[in-house]
């Protein structure tokens, strides 16, 4: 019987191990990864921020595509963690955004590592089209990967209820979806405990 790992793991420091602009940069590493991605301004760094107890591990800005490169974190030597730049923004000049989706479609393809990708869904838009491009990536990819809602504190229960909804809709759809859409607030830290737990699992068939 395998281990099960404690979610404490990610209440001790973590370290930035590396940023990845081209796909010639992808560091060498042997550890399992999970990988964060969902839209620009969907509360990504805020998010990875409550789930390691760390308020500066991911930069957050109230401007959407912050994040311009994959960055890779270790967690206690057990998994990395990696921040992917987000998605669905139109504002950015259009090879920019063109090249993030390359870097992001290279490394889905080519990283036998990845346990799982956790896509965020913000509560208050539910799964957009520029969302369902992204599962449909992922899908092709054939990586697994669960939706996370994103933001709950922003709405109200009913607005909740209905982005939960179009999110197991979405999910049941789809080939490489992880049954269960996590309802998640980096403010309140509602759901965070079960997204560590979902971390776990999604490790438990790697070690």
């Amino acid at each position: 019987m395998k281990e099960t790992l404690d979610p404490k793991i990610f209440l001790k420091p973590v370290t930035f191990v590396a940023g990845v602009a081209t796909a010639e940069q992808f560091p060498v590493l042997t550890l399992p990864e999970v990988a964060f991605i969902g839209r620009s301004n969907v509360g990504k760094s805020s998010l990875l921020n409550a789930l390691t107890n760390n308020g500066r591990l991911a930069r957050t800005s109230s401007h959407p595509g912050h994040t311009r490169q994959l960055n890779f974190f270790n967690v206690s030597d057990v998994l990395h963690v990696v921040d992917v730049p987000g998605y669905g923004y139109a504002k950015a000049p259009k090879h920019m955004v063109k090249k993030w989706q390359d870097l992001l479609f290279d490394y889905l393809r080519g990283r036998p590592q990845l346990a799982r990708a956790f896509v965020l869904i913000d509560a208050r838009h539910g799964v957009t089209p520029e969302d369902g491009k992204m599962l449909a990536m992922l899908d092709d990819a054939a990586v697994s990967y669960q939706l996370v809602i994103t933001k709950a504190d922003k709405v109200d229960e009913k607005k909740l209820e209905w982005a939960r909804g179009r999110a197991e809709a979405s999910a049941a759809k789809r080939p490489a979806a992880f049954p269960g859409v996590l309802v998640t607030s980096a403010e309140t830290k509602r759901g965070i405990d079960a997204l560590r737990l979902a971390v776990i699992d999604a490790l438990s068939g790697r070690r």
